[in-house]
């Protein structure tokens, strides 16, 4: 039996395929009319909008590339569900490639890895302009999180929001000797937005953050790094009553190492992480952590990225997420 084509479907609703096409894609052309007799058409011949979706109804392959660093980071692996789950609501098929460097995430985003995507939602935390040599992508890309590059559609997370507020809530429980377990930078000093939101909540309570406190391990993507930068802190001898994480996969590997070498949380010592993964709600105790608004991110990723295959133009633009504490058991004693 003959599939029914986008032919058909026109054919039925007394509509042309171009308008078809416009109403499948979204596109802000049609009459409300016009958009229920041309769904009451699908529905009567039976048509598909099959893998491409609104994409396929403008003669391209439907495919969207996600690409991430690395699967191993929760935030990484949860997100790309989460967008996967949410490109196919909006009738468009995924492909999850791994971007593990700066070069790789400039072939992806450029298309020397992904030419068989239509678009692309990329993590990307090593991409700057210089990298991109200036150049915006010939297809619609969407930037989650990281620097926006001002080539890229970006969605934007709190970080100095979010770091700053749970920075703020070790303060507010009378914390002052506050450890930093960081990710590695060239000149070995914590740097970045994060940090930003950290002096900035010190600077709000007349305090000075001490810099022998901050420690970093050789991957801030890992559970382990986290553990051998924590144990290397208790070994120094240093005087701390809190420890933040630079994310949820780094506090874990802290607290395995607080608990290894008897240091109670949050009795001695609070703990607090950053991404709101999954595993933070089931460490002994739970993990306070901040929520960067996962489905709020995602939601503006997808709608942009459709935006634009519906033809929508102009400069790219920016969508600054918000971000708030989840507080839990870890840094749940004051002081």
């Amino acid at each position: 039996m003959k599939r029914p084509t986008l032919a058909d479907v026109a054919a039925m609703a007394g509509v042309s395929p171009k308008t078809v096409s416009n109403v499948l894609r979204d596109r802000p052309y049609a009459a409300t009319a016009t958009r229920e007799r041309v769904w009451e058409a699908v529905a009567a011949v039976g048509y598909r909008v099959n893998r491409a979706g609104r994409a396929l109804a403008g003669g391209g392959s439907g495919r969207i590339a996600v690409v991430v660093p690395n699967l191993h980071q929760p935030y990484y692996a949860e997100n790309a569900e989460r967008l996967i789950l949410a490109l196919a609501a909006q009738n468009l098929t995924s492909t999850l490639r791994i971007a593990s460097n700066a070069d790789a995430e400039r072939e992806a985003i450029l298309g020397a890895t992904t030419a068989d995507a239509d678009g692309m939602i990329v993590f990307a935390p090593h991409i700057n302009a210089e990298l991109l040599d200036g150049k915006a992508p010939n297809r619609p890309v969407v930037q989650f999180g990281s620097t926006p590059t001002g080539l890229l559609d970006t969605v934007v997370m709190g970080e100095y929001e979010g770091f700053k507020a749970v920075t703020r809530h070790l303060l507010d429980t009378g914390r002052r000797r506050l450890a930093l377990v960081w990710n590695a930078t060239r000149n070995g000093r914590p740097a970045g937005r994060r940090f930003e939101g950290f002096l900035a909540a010190h600077e709000e309570f007349g305090l000075e953050a001490d810099p022998a406190l901050a420690v970093a391990g050789s991957d801030w993507d890992r559970r382990a790094p986290g553990f051998e930068a924590m144990t290397g802190l208790l070994a120094s001898g240093g005087d701390f009553d809190a420890v933040m994480g630079i994310n949820d996969a780094v506090a874990v590997g802290a607290l395995r190492a607080l608990r290894t070498h008897g240091v109670r949380v949050p009795d001695d010592v609070a703990l607090t992480g950053f991404d709101d993964t999954d595993e933070a709600e089931f460490t002994v105790p739970p993990l306070t952590t901040v929520s960067p608004e996962h489905e709020a991110m995602v939601g503006a990723a997808v709608r942009m990225l459709t935006e634009r295959l519906g033809g929508s133009a102009g400069p790219p633009r920016e969508y600054h997420a918000a971000a708030h504490v989840i507080p839990r058991a870890s840094s749940g004693v004051p002081r």
